[in-house]
């Protein structure tokens, strides 16, 4: 048993001795090679020139509205339209009952008849007055006379003539027309019906829809800003008037509006203004009353400068801030001032200008005062240098 003992022991010994060497004669493996400064990905920035838009709610209006209401009074024989439909100009809508009116017709006509046969006779009589007068075989009075009642009979002639022309409009005023052409709404009254002339219910309504006006509001706030920017010369006026019109499921209107003015008034309930453009509407898309967003162009800038929204960050002061690399290849915070939002990105007025490098991508290792590796923004990652670590391959 001793000589077991004495065997197990000399066999750890020579272990450990092999082990010893063995660690001993291996070579200290070699410390990666340092790696260079973190890639950023940046842009230089350019002023570039900028049509300024605003989105501005509003609502559509009918370009023409018209209220029928009848002009004389009476039964309504029959309707003539259907409602709904489109109408013309001068179409007949409702037939009122014509009766008495084409009796007080006839009743000037004849007195028109009676005024003309009057004033036949009293103008012969006047001119043979005048001839004998002149031979002295009548009194002047008596010619006088005469010539008044000349005058008096024309005058009973013309009177009876307008009295027939208001007959006749009268009677002209049981068909009720369409005063406009377009869409006719549904009708307030029934075949039987009695109207009366200038009635304060309208007996339909007819809105003209083949153009159609937007009314947009904006703040005065807003009006007094764009003015002091024109004056500054940081905007420049623009010569389109053209607007764009976004409907209320956030598709866009394929046709472009035309900016017809704007009010010189601010609401004072509201503080805004309004402003009212045309757009054409053809296929009858834009129905009144519609709430819709329109597309202004509020002027130009000549030298904007437009970051990427990723690429503007906020202090604990609520300032933004944007990283930028300096010329020791340094990363630098740069405060900036934004005016507003063109798409995606932020108009900067100022804190920046033209060359300045901001940072977009790789922010997170862009610590102020650390160097760093510029490359253009969206560029394909740099190559592993050589002799570099590579992944181990997978095993089959």
């Amino acid at each position: 048993m001793y000589q077991s003992l004495s065997r197990f022991s000399v066999f750890i010994a020579a272990t450990l001795v092999t082990g010893l060497t063995l660690t001993g004669c291996s070579k200290p493996k070699s410390a990666p090679p340092p790696s260079g400064p973190p890639e950023v990905g940046i842009i230089v920035v350019k002023p570039e020139r900028v049509s300024l838009t605003t989105e501005l709610s509003g609502r559509t209006v009918p370009q023409m509205i018209a209220e029928v209401r009848p002009q004389v009074g009476g039964i309504i024989r029959k309707r003539l339209f259907t409602e709904g439909g489109d109408v013309k100009a001068g179409q007949v809508l409702y037939q009122i009952d014509p009766a008495s009116y084409q009796a007080a017709y006839a009743s000037a006509k004849a007195a028109e008849s009676r005024a003309e046969a009057n004033l036949f006779s009293v103008r012969l009589k006047a001119g043979r007055y005048q001839d004998l007068v002149k031979i002295n075989a009548v009194s002047q009075q008596d010619n006088d006379d005469a010539q008044a009642s000349l005058k008096q009979a024309e005058a009973d002639v013309a009177s009876t003539r307008a009295a027939v022309q208001t007959a006749g409009i009268n009677l002209a005023y049981t068909k009720v027309t369409a005063p406009i052409s377009g869409r006719i709404g549904r009708s307030a009254v029934t075949d039987g019906a009695l109207v009366t002339a200038s009635q304060p219910t309208a007996l339909a309504t007819i809105q003209q829809l083949s153009s159609m006006y937007v009314d947009v509001t904006q703040s005065s706030s807003d009006v007094l800003k764009l003015k002091q920017n024109l004056a500054n010369g940081v905007l420049k006026k623009s010569d389109s008037t053209l607007v764009k019109l976004i409907l209320e499921d956030g598709s866009a209107y394929p046709l472009t509006g035309t900016l017809k003015f704007s009010e010189v008034t601010v609401d004072q309930s509201t503080g805004s203004v309004t402003l009212r453009a045309v757009f054409p509407n053809p296929k009858q898309a834009l129905l009144p009353g519609m709430f819709v967003r329109a597309m202004l162009v509020e002027g130009v800038n000549e030298a904007a400068i437009l970051i990427p929204q990723r690429g503007v960050t906020r202090n604990p002061k609520g300032e933004a801030m944007v990283m930028t690399v300096g010329a020791e290849e340094k990363v630098e915070p740069r405060p900036i001032k934004v005016v507003r939002t063109v798409g995606d990105n932020w108009l900067v007025s100022d804190g920046l200008k033209a060359g300045d490098r901001v940072i977009l991508e790789g922010l997170q290792k862009a610590r102020p005062g650390t160097q760093v590796k510029a490359v253009p923004f969206g560029s394909a990652p740099a190559a592993a240098p050589a002799g570099s670590p590579q992944p181990p391959a997978a095993k089959k």
